[in-house]
């Protein structure tokens, strides 16, 4: 494989890398804040309805 063709190769991969790792970061946030307990969220006790 010639040189140039090897660096862009490389590119590529460092492109696929970095996109990658973005993606896996936005993932991560999005499960934080999914399973971060809601402090503003009240329990409520259950009743059901009577019809």
């Amino acid at each position: 494989m010639p040189l140039e063709e090897a660096l862009n190769e490389f590119e590529k991969g460092v492109k696929l890398a970095k996109t990658g790792q973005q993606t896996l970061q936005k993932a991560e946030q999005r499960v934080q804040i999914l399973l971060k307990p809601d402090e503003n969220a009240g329990l409520n006790a259950f009743t059901p309805d009577s019809h």
